[in-house]
């Protein structure tokens, strides 16, 4: 029987002064029999493993249409309810759109919120990425700080060659689509951007970590007196900027997640592909599936948030372009690409750990307009969770008979980000970022707790 004795672990040690984890054995560990895959198995069932909490939001652009997806009303009038059909799902009494097969085989693995409530009737993003609307409360003079923003500063890096927060989002020409930033964070908490095909550029070309280390050295050098009179906090964000970088550079951990000719391609077929190019509608995001497999690919590397933008949801209706049509062509590829990542995160072992959170920044109206479309509704909305412990299978809160308004269980915004931050060990009606001018924040508005049903 072979031992593999490695450096002793003093943090804890066995009596005979090595570690359970420097101490194993090929084909049995000690009278008990045990082989190294059965240990690794106890360990999983444990919950013992190297993870991290992280979470995978996904803004769909525009406002997706609740009562055609997850919230149908067949026995509406005809200018509601639409032409769609519900069908039943893996949990009884749960009912969804004929559009969502995928979903509907394994709707335990999902959560449904249809009565998400307190939406601005304007496209904006940012209430999606911070929890408050762009235009209300008492921001800080610099913004509300996005999520991930949010997480990086007080939880950092899980590995210095991952940024705690990447954004998969792709740049959209109406601005109010686009991440609101890291606000009153500052620029040393920015979103990790990486799109588009520049990955050449996160690995060394020529140049030795040697002499990239000393090229930071001579620029710490040049920049010590500006950094000693700095007031901006500019320069420490160039600290950070130039600790990640150098963490990025040294190791090829980032672009071989960001790669996704490195995975297995049976599971890239599964989750579907788009052109990055083509963004929607021309002002809206890309319909690009492949980034929910990049998203998961940078969680399971180190990532805490990874964010991302997904096709274009604003359905006006038009000539060649009424709802319905468009609902026909997006769906099954969305069907697809979120029922591909819930999978891979159970089947690879992180839906413990791993939040998916999907919504957009309101729903839409009720009754079908002129033009066969549905127009803003900021009264009541959707979103759909899974992953990060939580009990899914389940559908919370309920509208009345039209979808236009929360009959039960009013869910806001707020709480949906308490949810995901406990998920990740913070307590959101407790703990406090604090802005330049020394002023503390809480994380949500107005104490919200988690959604006790999902937590």
């Amino acid at each position: 029987m072979l031992k593999i004795l490695a450096p002793q672990d003093k943090t804890q040690p066995f009596c005979d002064g090595v570690s359970r984890r420097n101490f194993l054995k090929i084909g049995g560990l000690g009278s008990i029999g045990l082989s190294l895959p059965k240990l690794l198995a106890l360990e999983q069932a444990a919950g013992i493993r190297n993870s991290h909490k992280a979470v995978i939001l996904i803004y769909l652009v525009g406002g997706p249409p609740h009562q055609d997806m997850f919230d149908l009303k067949p026995n509406a009038p005809r200018e509601v309810a639409g032409p769609h059909k519900p069908i039943g799902t893996n949990v009884p009494g749960i009912e969804i759109c004929e559009l969502f097969p995928k979903m509907a085989r394994m709707m335990d693995k999902f959560a449904l919120i249809r009565s998400l409530v307190g939406a601005q009737a304007e496209h904006d993003a940012a209430q999606c990425y911070t929890g408050r609307p762009p235009r209300g409360g008492s921001p800080p003079p610099a913004g509300w700080p996005q999520f991930g923003s949010v997480v990086s500063q007080m939880q950092g890096g899980v590995t210095p060659s991952i940024p705690p927060f990447v954004s998969l989002c792709y740049e959209c020409t109406h601005g109010p689509y686009n991440e609101p930033g890291p606000g009153a964070l500052g620029p040393a908490q920015s979103a990790f951007r990486h799109v588009g095909a520049t990955r050449d550029s996160l690995t060394l070309q020529g140049i030795t970590s040697d002499r990239l280390s000393d090229r930071v050295r001579l620029l710490s050098s040049f920049d010590q007196f500006r950094r000693e009179v700095d007031a901006t906090g500019k320069m420490d964000a160039m600290d950070t900027f130039t600790q990640q970088a150098m963490g990025i550079l040294t190791s090829s951990k980032l672009a071989d997640a960001l790669d996704l000719s490195k995975e297995d391609p049976r599971i890239v077929a599964r989750y579907g592909t788009g052109d990055v190019s083509k963004h929607i509608d021309g002002n809206g995001a890309p319909r690009v599936p492949q980034s929910f497999l990049a998203a998961r690919r940078l969680v399971e590397a180190g990532a805490r948030v990874v964010t991302v933008n997904y096709s274009k949801w604003d359905w006006h209706g038009g000539a060649g372009n009424d709802i319905f049509t468009r609902e026909r062509e997006d769906f099954p590829v969305f069907d697809q690409a979120i029922t591909a990542l819930v999978d891979d995160l159970h089947q690879r072992g992180l839906s413990k750990d791993v939040s998916v959170l999907v919504w957009g920044e309101f729903g839409r109206t009720p009754t079908i307009n002129a033009q066969v479309g549905r127009d803003h509704w900021p009264r009541v909305a959707m979103a759909l969770l899974a992953g990060g412990g939580m009990r899914c299978g389940q559908v919370i809160g309920s509208t009345d008979r039209l979808g236009g308004e929360a009959d039960s269980r009013p869910v806001t915004f707020a709480e949906v980000f308490s949810t995901l931050y406990h998920n990740l060990g913070i307590d959101a009606a407790s703990a406090t970022f604090t802005d330049a001018k020394g002023r503390p924040h809480y994380l949500v508005e107005n104490g919200a707790r988690p959604i006790t049903e999902l937590v």
